[in-house]
């Protein structure tokens, strides 16, 4: 079964007007692709290069600004091959690859966000043991909890799909992600409770706690002095948008798969786009330009780079 797998090729069907817009898909998509990358990296090597920016929080921005360039790398090399190929189609082995790597970096992206928010709380709330709670090894635990938890639930959804009965040989979508179900003969009843338990585990619960710890940030600086609540503003309400922008895309990915074909393809194709191209943009736009400690190096290296260019 797995042999047969192994050979089994996949039809991508979910593109639309292909054969008129390759090259400008083309060019738009590794535009973007490449503005990603050099975004997000910029955003980590200052964080990297500046010691003044080796605090908790930049370090966990740093995490997740990576995290976003391997969910990026995971789908953006393959649809810029489709754009340019007569057929568009990818095995079955490849497509449960992307299918672990999209959301292994789509859940650690929620615990990231998760801890980012408990660093906020105890720096506002609990500023006298900061530097307790927030030590070196605190930090690592929480980077590898966010790192190693997502593909241990991810892998039992992978080895279980590698294992179902494929009957449908079209994915109605543009890379695997959920839609890839829909490929099944038969969908088994373990692999739809333990795809709610990871739903539960990975996503809906680190989110709860984010909004619940911003929450209790918010009702704490409200009793507090107009500085104070100024102060919590500034550091909480850039995480807070990244929050909502990727909690509406990965909610949005989650429903789409369990809607039928009703959908009209050419929407469809359009949502499918905005999940890859707005939010690993978003991230790097947020913290560069909201985080003053990082916009304020940002705005001396791109002085920098001006200056060179001049010369």
């Amino acid at each position: 079964m797995d042999y047969e797998h192994n050979l089994t090729h996949i039809r991508v069907a979910g593109y639309v007007e292909l054969n008129k817009f390759r090259h400008f898909f083309f060019c738009i998509m590794f535009v973007v692709y490449s503005l990603i990358l050099c975004s997000n990296f910029t955003i980590v090597y200052l964080i990297c290069v500046h010691k003044d920016l080796h605090k908790p929080m930049y370090i966990f921005i740093a995490a997740l600004l990576l995290n976003c360039c391997v969910f990026s790398t995971t789908v953006y090399p393959k649809l810029l091959i489709d754009f340019l190929s007569e057929e568009q189609i990818i095995s079955y082995s490849a497509c449960l690859f992307q299918f672990f790597m999209l959301y292994c970096g789509s859940c650690s992206e929620f615990l990231l966000l998760a801890a980012m928010a408990y660093d906020r709380y105890v720096s506002i709330c609990k500023p006298l043991r900061y530097a307790a709670i927030m030590k070196k090894k605190n930090i690592i635990v929480l980077l590898i909890f966010a790192c190693l938890i997502p593909p241990l639930h991810v892998s039992v959804l992978t080895i279980l799909s590698s294992k179902a009965k494929i009957c449908k040989f079209d994915l109605n979508g543009i890379f695997c992600n959920n839609t890839m179900y829909k490929l099944h003969c038969l969908r088994s009843k373990f692999l739809t409770i333990f795809g709610v338990v990871a739903l539960v585990n990975l996503s809906i619960l680190p989110m709860l706690f984010t909004v619940f710890t911003y929450t209790k940030i918010f009702i704490i600086s409200y009793q507090s002095c107009k500085e104070f609540r100024r102060k919590a503003a500034e550091t909480c309400f850039p995480h807070l948008l990244v929050l909502f922008s990727f909690s509406c895309l990965f909610f949005y990915d989650v429903i789409i798969a369990r809607v039928d074909s009703d959908i009209p393809e050419t929407l469809r194709f359009t949502m499918t786009l905005q999940m890859i191209l707005y939010h690993p943009l978003f991230n790097p736009f947020i913290y560069g330009l909201k985080m003053k400690e990082i916009s304020k190096y940002l705005k001396k290296l791109l002085c920098r780079a001006k200056r060179t260019e001049n010369i």
